[in-house]
């Protein structure tokens, strides 16, 4: 395989590696933050190893302090012992030795040869006993290779460091040192070694001569690897016994309050007679004694919303509807009056006009309550057929031209070539983009209106663009609420009754669509209406921007354009030399 094929596999391998633990990192840490069980065991577990740790460290370190105290004071002791046996052999005086130790050193003695030290190093041989528990090394200062020893320890495990201690202090002193002993054949044991001077002050010998006691420690090593693999094992099992303690005590608490969670979601999914059981009179049991009162107290608030709604929503339909008939009645009337206003003076046909217009907006208004009545009681259906969206657009810009022009306002029209087919209710397309292009016509200031048509694969859309006064923050979704205005000082110029994008918006929602707004102060406003293509399918997305293209490409270049301008250029000011 070419070297650079090998490289993109590599890097392929890595990087399905890095996406996989990434995952797995982010589902660790989605679950460990998801479950308080976890995290309270967790917590508790770092915690024990942190303390059990700690204690382990302390009181295995008091454990070897004292094994090795003990075995240092008593090979002080046997080294003392034995430094006043060599001096006394060293003399012909045998001080402090029984009857059987003074045979012992009298038969090494004999075996021993001529060299005093060498017979010494023989006695201390017997002392040390059949199987040595320590061994002896006498060193000549004036000799450097001259040894004596009493097994087959190699004089190389005393350091330098150790013999210039030694030869610094008075030659009562010991000095102790814990190294590595080795002995001859390669053999190499943990150990102790305990140094100090001899006055050969009063013997045949020079001045100058040290004396080593070497001890093995290798049975301790032993024994303090058992207590600390037991201490291991002791630390492990207290802090998984400390976890299961832990993860049982917490699970008598996260239980009660995962079953209040459940009831909860089950309250606000609108069960609600959902309710927890009440067990004991701790303060969980409290908890869940307040959230059934809790749970109630909101069932019977609920409840009577519900009827002061349905009351309300009654009480406009039967006032809608019992307001037609004394309508109709006034509305024969009042076109009676219209058609004979040119036979009256001039006062009583302004008021036959005023009449008129007052009735055709008190229809529209009475209409458009009728509608709400039937949105707010489930009531409202649809009439699906399959509709070219570009023929709807184009009726509702004719059924406006006529107020465009009281207003001097034209409409910019952005169809595409090809027909934008879509099952929706036609008529209730017709009336949305009707109230759109008449708010477009009340606030555009009288500029054009800009209309645009957009589809793809899922979904068809309609945006109607003016350039007025537009939308403050927040606003964009205030302006969908019954009878809101944005200026409660500004008239209304069409005589809208304030519940028009409110039914759009009810119309959209009931297609399935989405029928949003933006606005900014001075650049004025944009309504887009996404509708799905096929009734019942949902909507992913819009083939129209919600913010004009022209208004997002100012931005961005005035946000990639400020940090290049000075001050005075940002402000329309001139550049300082």
């Amino acid at each position: 395989m070419p070297s650079g094929k090998r490289l993109r596999t590599s890097r392929r391998v890595a990087r399905g590696l890095r996406r996989r633990a990434r995952w797995a990192a982010g589902w660790l840490r989605r679950v460990f933050w998801r479950s308080l069980q976890l995290r309270v065991v967790t917590s508790t577990m770092v915690i024990s190893i942190a303390v059990v740790a700690v204690l382990g460290v302390f009181l295995m370190q008091q454990i070897v302090a004292t094994t090795l105290e003990s075995r240092e004071r008593a090979a002080r002791s046997e080294a003392q012992a034995d430094r006043k046996a060599v001096l006394g052999y060293l003399k012909n005086q045998p001080d402090g030795e029984t009857p059987k130790q003074q045979a012992d050193m009298a038969g090494a003695l004999q075996a021993g040869g001529d060299s005093p030290l060498g017979q010494a190093i023989v006695a201390l041989a017997g002392r040390a006993g059949a199987v040595p528990r320590y061994s002896v090394v006498i060193r000549n200062d004036n000799r450097p290779g001259e040894f004596y020893v009493t097994t087959n320890i190699d004089p190389v495990s005393i350091p330098e460091r150790l013999r210039a201690d030694v030869l610094k202090k008075q030659p009562e002193e010991v000095t102790t040192y814990y190294g590595r002993l080795r002995y001859e054949g390669g053999d190499s044991r943990p150990g102790m070694i305990l140094g100090t001077r001899l006055d050969t002050s009063g013997t045949p010998l020079d001045s100058g001569y040290e004396i080593y006691h070497l001890v093995p420690l290798d049975q301790e090593e032993k024994t303090l690897t058992s207590v600390l693999r037991m201490l291991i094992l002791v630390g492990v099992a207290l802090v998984l016994l400390l976890a299961a303690i832990a993860s049982l005590v917490t699970r008598q608490v996260v239980t009660p309050v995962r079953l209040a969670r459940q009831a909860a979601e089950r309250l606000a999914a609108g069960r609600l007679d959902e309710r927890l059981k009440v067990r004991g009179e701790d303060d969980l049991a409290r908890l869940a004694a307040s959230f059934n009162e809790m749970a109630a107290n909101l069932a019977l608030k609920i409840h009577q919303l519900e009827e002061l709604s349905q009351v309300q929503r009654q009480f406009v339909s039967d006032v809608s509807h019992e307001l037609r008939t004394p309508l109709t009645t006034v509305r024969m009337a009042a076109d009676l009056l219209y058609d004979a206003r040119e036979d009256f003076d001039p006062m009583a046909a302004r008021s036959a006009e005023l009449m008129q217009n007052q009735l055709n907006r008190f229809e529209t208004m009475l209409a458009d309550l009728l509608e709400i009545s039937r949105y707010d009681a489930g009531a409202a259906e649809l009439d699906i057929e399959p509709v070219d969206v570009r023929d709807v657009v184009l009726s509702a810009v004719a059924d406006s031209e006529a107020l465009a022009e009281r207003h001097s306002t034209r409409f910019d029209l952005r169809l595409p070539g090809e027909p934008c087919m879509a099952e929706m209710d036609s008529r209730r397309i017709e009336r949305v983009l009707r109230n759109l292009l008449f708010n477009a016509i009340e606030h555009g200031e009288g500029r054009d209106i800009i209309v645009t048509v957009g589809a793809d694969r899922d979904a068809v859309a309609v945006a109607v663009r003016d350039h007025g006064v537009g939308l403050k923050p927040g606003e964009e979704n205030m302006v969908f609420d019954r009878f809101w205005r944005a200026d409660p000082s500004r008239a209304r110029t069409i005589g809208g009754t304030g519940l028009g994008l409110a039914i759009s918006r009810e119309d959209a929602m009931l297609h399935g669509g989405w029928l949003q707004a933006w606005g900014s102060p001075g650049e004025g406003s944009q309504f887009r209406l996404s509708l799905p293509r096929t009734a019942g399918s949902p909507l992913r997305g819009s083939p129209l921007p919600l913010v004009p293209p022209e208004v997002e490409m100012r931005r961005t270049w005035r946000a990639h354009m400020t940090p290049v301008l000075s001050p005075a250029t940002a402000d329309g000011g001139r550049d300082a030399d």
